[in-house]
């Protein structure tokens, strides 16, 4: 990646990451410099995903005998990178220019720099090979969007669980009434066999049935890309050979069969914001949980959930060339480093705090909370520069969707975590964006709801 303009500073710097370019300066500088120039010329993207659904997203880039044409690379890549994990797509029409179309067509091929997206955006989620349409505007497709309700079913005896990277969270609900709720740590990233995934949530569930007379549905929210009950990846399963992944595909089915009840499995993102718009009674909400990655989920203006992905751990946030590195996808600056645990233990060094190698992330996690709660300064600085990061990455997300309310959970923001992430986030939107700061609401669940507001959302999930 090309070096950025040393002009585009954030007014608000993260006290332990000096480095940091919010992606969403850099696309506000590059527009303003397109509009200056007086000659921009429009860029039209198309992402088709399953029967033939399809996002289009408009842009203005220079003109091609302009000298700034090659800044052209950089910002659609990055806005388009952004695009595939938020909306999803096995193919992608690049209308407008050849040469960005050739230059995303490099990028995202089997042998690009991108090839970790071009093989889970075809192979693992689609189930396609992942294909670049190089073409005019007139030949990118027309839109076709789906969305649809989900949950908010409360009647009888049911089961939500919530199935992080560091617990499994899972409550016993009774006509919209939580009776029992507990959560249970485990490690599912370091296990080669899915018996030990299956053991583990059925535990779960049997620990909720005992409180209950009987199970009527079984709702669950999952870390990872679920299409109709079948998990097509996610880093609970990242330790599965991939000869054994069939197993992981059917995993929610086999249960149930067992069950011998209605049994619906969603993302993880998309019961967080369900869970907002149920207790906020509002809608145009994106949930971001802060768990052992970053979540994501939407509800739309309708108050319906959409055919998106919504991953926003893979969305780039931060253009520093120097950005740390994301292991899985080999990508830098992407939301999973700047949103969840692995923030916290990537700062926890420069703020002074050793965390022992040989313990569950759980437990690393309360080392550092524990220090933050005790008032050590370093500590406090790791949460203060999540507020920063989070307020940009919102203006980032506030580009793609319509938004009235953004509710953050999970458990980095237990405690007076999430306070301060909050503060941060809104004094950076006042700061910089304050268009956005009086559009959007930013919100913190209660502490309960925060730990465990998704497996109690994911229960509403079945209907009856």
């Amino acid at each position: 990646m090309k070096e950025f303009n040393p002009m585009i500073k954030p007014r608000l710097i993260p006290p332990l990451d000096e480095g940091f370019l919010p992606a969403a300066l850099y696309n506000r500088w590059f527009d303003e410099k397109v509009k200056e120039s007086g000659v921009g010329m429009p860029l039209l993207l198309g992402l088709e995903r399953t029967d033939g659904h399809l996002s289009r997203f408009a842009l203005q880039v220079f003109a091609e005998d302009h000298p700034q044409f090659s800044e052209n690379y950089t910002y659609v890549e990055r806005i388009l990178k952004s695009l595939l994990w938020m909306r999803g797509g096995w193919k992608v029409y690049v209308g407008g220019s050849q040469k960005i179309g050739a230059y995303i067509q490099k990028c995202y091929s089997a042998a690009g720099e991108r090839q970790f997206d071009y093989q889970f955006m075809g192979e693992s989620i689609y189930e396609k090979t992942f294909t670049v349409v190089n073409c005019s505007i007139a030949e990118v497709p027309t839109e076709k969007e789906r969305h649809f309700p989900l949950g908010r079913h409360l009647d009888g005896c049911r089961i939500g669980f919530d199935l992080g990277a560091s617990d499994v969270k899972v409550s016993a609900v009774v006509n919209g009434e939580a009776i029992f709720s507990e959560e249970i740590v485990w490690e599912p990233g370091k296990q080669t066999d899915t018996q030990y995934h299956r053991d583990q949530i059925t535990k779960a569930l049997k620990m909720a049935a005992a409180r209950m007379p009987r199970v009527d549905a079984i709702g669950g929210s999952s870390a990872g890309v679920i299409i109709d009950n079948r998990m097509m990846v996610a880093s609970l399963f990242r330790g599965i050979p991939k000869e054994d992944f069939h197993q992981v595909h059917e995993i929610f089915q086999k249960m149930q069969k067992e069950w011998s009840v209605p049994l619906v499995v969603v993302n993880d993102g998309e019961v967080t914001a369900l869970a907002g718009s149920m207790s906020l009674e509002e809608n145009g909400i994106l949930g971001i949980a802060l768990g052992s990655s970053e979540a994501g989920g939407y509800v739309n203006l309708q108050g319906n959930i959409t055919d998106w992905l919504n991953e926003l751990a893979f969305v780039p946030v931060d253009l520093n060339p120097a950005a740390p590195l994301d292991e899985w996808s080999r990508d830098r600056g992407v939301g999973g480093l700047y949103f969840s645990q692995q923030c916290v233990f990537r700062l926890a060094g420069r703020a002074g705090i050793s965390i022992p190698e040989n313990i569950t992330n759980a437990d690393k996690l309360k080392v550092a909370q524990e220090k933050l709660e005790s008032g050590h300064r370093g500590a406090y600085q790791i949460w203060e520069s999540i507020g920063i990061y989070m307020g940009y990455g919102i203006a980032h997300y506030a580009r793609f969707y319509d938004l009235n309310h953004i509710l953050i959970l999970g458990r980095v923001t237990s405690g007076s975590g999430g306070q301060i992430i909050l503060d941060g986030a809104n004094e950076v939107l006042r700061t910089e964006f304050p268009e956005i700061s009086t559009r959007i609401k930013i919100q913190l669940p209660d502490e309960k709801s925060r730990r465990v507001g998704q497996s109690i959302a994911a229960a509403s999930l079945p209907i009856l």
